[in-house]
């Protein structure tokens, strides 16, 4: 009878305890299972998700639990963010986004599912990248003179491929053939990682893409160099001469970037803290000497910096939207 009300009296407590450590174990098995995702509003291959692919490990040990890619390419980028647009506001999706879709596509698009002015919130300017114009050596080009010269030679025009219709390095390509007074036709891909690779098998003869996914094929020789968009040569590839060197083209500047943005309702102190953390993360000389070998050059600047080149960028893509001969769909 006395073991009988020992235990009874025993038992609220043994389930008390109980229940307080698999309280413990669930908040432990809660905070181990989050995940935050980079959305790459790009296929696989590309500088976008080569880029992302350094990152998120790095950013992973700042948050203290998962980081993971996730590719969600379409309509120039325009999928991956409008997804990001409409994710919970928490931090925990974030878009490492392109000019595409954020400066480029108000002009290119009367009606958007999202506007990225208001329904994305910029965070960081991760990194730019050049953007190199390439061709297959079959071509027998070496200089931008000769890709102008065989240009006037064929009236149907040129075919040059991009990540996409409306991207920077379309645009590009159209300012490009304005102020060379050539025709090219504009192939459009659903990410720099296609383009680059039907170049390479000789699909199309030439393609203008950020520096990252065809650095590797220049290097092999399968691809050549033709000239890079930035105002001037990259001190890691001074052997490729700027657009803005040839004949007419001296005010011919296109450089390619990437942001890191967030649900635009996201609260301001998350915005914040994900700043600290990209920039951070862009400072590591690991992360550094990985990107540089891709061409690409970290930044993570302040937010309120981000901001303005964003009011900038949207302001020179409008003017380089006239010559691509789009019409706002």
């Amino acid at each position: 009878m006395e073991m009988r009300m020992r235990w009874t009296r025993l038992l609220p407590i043994l389930l008390s305890a109980a229940a307080l450590l698999m309280g413990q174990g669930a908040a432990a098995q809660s905070t181990s299972s989050q995940v935050t995702a980079l959305v790459v509003p790009f296929a696989p291959g590309g500088g976008h998700d080569s880029t992302a692919r350094i990152l998120a490990p790095r950013l992973a040990e700042r948050l203290g639990h998962s980081v993971i890619v996730e590719n969600r390419p379409g309509a120039n980028g325009m999928v991956g963010a409008d997804y990001v647009a409409r994710a919970k506001p928490d931090g925990r999706t974030i878009l490492l986004a392109s000019p595409a879709e954020i400066v480029i596509a108000p002009s290119v698009y009367k009606k958007m599912n999202y506007d990225p002015m208001k329904d994305l919130a910029p965070v960081t300017l991760a990194a730019t990248t050049p953007v190199v114009i390439v061709a297959n050596p079959s071509l027998g080009v070496r200089t931008l003179a000769d890709v102008i010269a065989l240009a006037k030679r064929k009236p149907e025009g040129l075919a040059y491929g991009t990540p996409g219709e409306g991207s920077s390095q379309h645009l590009a390509g159209a300012w490009l053939a304005h102020l060379a007074g050539i025709k090219l036709l504009h192939v459009p891909y659903k990410g720099a990682g296609p383009a680059t690779n039907d170049v390479v098998a000789g699909h199309i003869p030439l393609a203008i893409v950020g520096m990252a996914p065809v650095l590797p094929f220049i290097r092999d020789g399968k691809l050549v160099a033709i000239a890079v968009t930035s105002p001037e040569r990259v001190s890691w590839a001074k052997e490729v001469p700027a657009v803005a060197e040839s004949p007419g083209m001296k005010d011919f500047a296109a450089s390619h970037w990437m942001g890191i943005m967030v649900p635009g309702r996201t609260p301001a102190d998350i915005v914040q803290r994900l700043q600290a953390d990209f920039a951070a993360v862009l400072k590591l000389p690991d992360v550094r000497d990985r990107l540089a070998a891709l061409g690409v050059d970290p930044v993570g600047d302040s937010t309120a910096a981000f901001r303005d080149y964003l009011a900038a960028e949207r302001s020179l893509f409008a003017q380089m939207y006239k010559f691509s001969g789009l019409t706002p769909e």
